[in-house]
This record gives structure tokens, C-alpha cells and sequence, in this order.
């Protein structure tokens, strides 16, 4: 009967299911990261609208801070804690593949797919509002503040770039929103939450972030707002001093 009784057990020991991993919270996005990100997300509509409604001096401001947004997040992309780092997620075309065969485990920041998308919408940004900088018609209502360095023939044609151009930035956001959701609804992955509160549940033992140096944060910042400050005045010497 012991016997018996024993082997019993053990079948059962043999078929019974592993124990589900541990769930625990790790911090995955910084501060500067997360505030840049929802920048981002407050600031192109913002643009959209002053545009839209002729607010040529909201929207000239509006693109000054997302210039003052996108520098920093770039040279914080070269300094800032791990998963900030262009390093830690930008990678080949096989990451890429082996992540849509499922076959791919990284950092747990930006997946390939997503280091795709933030990085083509980041250059997107860039492209749109360096256009904007050189566009106008100090003839016609506002210009950017580096109008006065380019020819009228030049700045006709990337006023034109400029406007067109908006409506691709619109579709890569509309891409990301949709990649949000599908992740959202099909994968059950919340990518919202962490970008709001820096955590993420994991299994196992995964290690979360470092937290970034406060001083670094404060002179990248000091920095940006420093070339913005020197782009809205015209970048003396080289322009007119924004007149």
C-alpha cells in the first residue's frame, strides 16, 4: 500500500504544472525619457492647430520647444541611463526578423520593432522641424527664425516641404498609435503605463534601470535650451540676428 500509495505521488509530481514565474515591478524609462515622450505627444498637435489656425506665433514657439525636445532627447540617446540609449535598441535588420518570428529576447526597452519607429520618428520630427526653421515669407506673415539665411526661391520650397511633409509625420504617428493598440488588445501588453509611471511587471530576474545622474539631465538640458535660444535669435553671427 505504501508502495503504491508512493508511486501515485510521484506520477503526480511528474504531470503536475511547473509553477508559473514571479512577477515583480522593475524600472524600465527614465524621467527625461518619459517627459520627452509626452512632449512629443502634447506638441505636434499643438502644432497642428496653431498651424491650422493661423497662430503663427504659437506655433513658431510650439516648434522651438519641440527642437528644444528633440535635442535633448538625442544627446540624452548618447548619455542617459541604459534603455535611453541609442545603443541598447537600435539594431540590424536580423533582430528585426528574429523578433517577428519570435525568436528574439533583449533589454526590456524598446523592442526592434519599436526602436524602428522611434527612431524614424525622431528623424520625421527632425526633418520637419529643421524645414520649418528656413520657411516663410517675411512678406506674407511669420517666418523661422533662419529664414534670413536662405534665399526666397529656397524658402518658398521648404515652406511647401513643410506643410506637405506634416501630413507624413501624421501618418508614422497614426502607425504608432496603431501599434499601441494592437499591442494593447491582441498581445496584452500594455506599452502606455511604463511611459507614464517608468514600471514594468517582468518575469524572473530581470534587473531594471539605473536611475540617471541628475546633474547629466540638468547640463543636456542647459545645453538644448541654450541652442534653441541661440536658433530663435536668428544664429548670430551667421543670421540676422532675427530681424
Amino acid at each position: 500500500m505504501t508502495s503504491s500509495g508512493s508511486t501515485t505521488t510521484d506520477v503526480m509530481d511528474e504531470t503536475a504544472s511547473p509553477a508559473p514565474p514571479s512577477q515583480r515591478m522593475i524600472r524600465v524609462w527614465d524621467l527625461p525619457v518619459r517627459l520627452c515622450h509626452w512632449g512629443f505627444a502634447l506638441l505636434l498637435p499643438a502644432m497642428w492647430w496653431t498651424a491650422e489656425n493661423s497662430e503663427w506665433a504659437w506655433h513658431k514657439r510650439c516648434g522651438l520647444a519641440l527642437l528644444g525636445l528633440l535635442v535633448f532627447r538625442i544627446v540624452w540617446g548618447f548619455v542617459g541611463s541604459r534603455t535611453a540609449r541609442f545603443a541598447d535598441f537600435v539594431r540590424g535588420p536580423r533582430s528585426v526578423l528574429a523578433y517577428l518570428r519570435g525568436e528574439w529576447s533583449g533589454t526590456i526597452g524598446h523592442s526592434p520593432i519599436g526602436a524602428v519607429g522611434t527612431v524614424v520618428l525622431l528623424l520625421a520630427m527632425c526633418l520637419q522641424v529643421g524645414m520649418g526653421l528656413f520657411a516663410g515669407d517675411p512678406f506674407d506673415g511669420a517666418t523661422g527664425p533662419l529664414n534670413s539665411l536662405v534665399g526666397v526661391l529656397t524658402a518658398d520650397m521648404l515652406t511647401d516641404w513643410h506643410e506637405t511633409f506634416f501630413d507624413v509625420l501624421l501618418v508614422l504617428v497614426g502607425l504608432h498609435l496603431a501599434a499601441i493598440a494592437y499591442y494593447a488588445v491582441v498581445k496584452r501588453n500594455n506599452l502606455v503605463g511604463p511611459m507614464v509611471s517608468g514600471l514594468r511587471s517582468v518575469e524572473g530576474d530581470s534587473g531594471g534601470i539605473a536611475p540617471p545622474s541628475g546633474l547629466k539631465a540638468l547640463v543636456v538640458l542647459l545645453l538644448s535650451v541654450a541652442l534653441v535660444v541661440w536658433v530663435s535669435t536668428g544664429a548670430p553671427p551667421l543670421g540676422s540676428g532675427g530681424t
